[in-house]
């Protein structure tokens, strides 16, 4: 295999693995705000 092909192989995984990533953040960033949520409600019925 060519060093640039070797290049191009490595540029893309790196890439993939950094929108995999970046979506892994936002799902958990989105399960946090729903957490937050469901405890708001549960005070919010204790009252």
């Amino acid at each position: 295999m060519s060093t640039f092909i070797k290049r191009i192989v490595v540029v893309v995984f790196v890439t993939a693995l950094l929108v995999i990533v970046g979506f892994g953040c936002n799902t958990a960033h989105g399960f946090g705000k729903d957490v937050e949520k469901a405890g708001e409600g549960i005070q919010n019925g204790t009252k």
